[in-house]
């Protein structure tokens, strides 16, 4: 529900799109919650929700909003925040570690930036998250019955903890190879640098041992030889 993540994800994705070794490239998501105190509001959209939270005008509020969404546009992002719902995210982010576990976390993320930012989707919703959850190709009921209960608490309490403990105050916070961190939806350049960096050194230090090969008889663990 960060409108400057979404932004971040297509920026860090069109670097890593030129970064020649992106196929060695693991991108892991983790949750973290900007207002956990925040609870599902009918009827209040978040020009008033934001103008409220920080003292200020409605009008204020909608030119920030405006701002955001021309810097959305800029990237290729529809941000509709007219028709954004108020509500808590925790569970969406129990979602999120679900399609973790089958390797779905970032088309997670792709569909529930789109769901809220775009669609006007109440990430609160359990119906809601079980469809968009469907969608990705979990299964629905494995959705539901996590949901009902209390299944990945730990999972998105421990990320949040972590997060705080190396001084994440905001997101975005991208890090890499648990060396280096960009701050905040940075220009791809940016991104760029960072990559050949961490990736750099990491394959420096797991540089693996290129050996010419010559073919001959072999035996396999399964038992056959040629």
């Amino acid at each position: 529900m960060c409108p400057f993540c979404y932004i971040g994800k297509r920026k860090f994705e069109q670097a890593l799109q030129q970064f020649k070794g992106r196929d060695e490239i693991v991108t892991e998501w983790h949750s973290f919650q900007l207002d956990p105190a925040m609870q599902y509001q009918p009827g209040k959209d978040v020009h008033t929700y934001l103008a409220e939270m920080k003292g200020k005008s409605r009008e204020w509020s909608r030119q920030m909003h405006e701002q955001v969404t021309n810097t959305a546009k800029a990237v290729g992002l529809t941000y509709n925040f007219d028709i954004a719902v108020i509500a808590n995210s925790f569970d969406a982010h129990r979602l999120i570690q679900l399609a973790k576990k089958y390797g779905r976390g970032d088309e997670a993320e792709e569909r529930l930036f789109s769901a809220y930012f775009t669609e006007g989707k109440n990430m609160s919703d359990h119906k809601i998250l079980a469809e968009l959850g469907e969608e990705m190709g979990l299964d629905k009921q494995e959705i539901i019955t996590m949901l009902a209960g209390n299944d990945y608490f730990k999972q998105v309490n421990d990320d949040i903890a972590e997060a705080q403990q190396i001084g994440v105050r905001g997101v975005p916070f991208f890090v890499f190879d648990r060396k280096y961190a960009v701050a905040g939806a940075q220009a791809p350049e940016v991104f760029t640098q960072v990559l050949e960096k961490s990736f750099g050194e990491w394959h420096e230090q797991y540089a693996v041992l290129q050996m010419e090969e010559t073919d001959g008889g072999v035996c396999t663990p399964g038992g056959e030889c040629s």
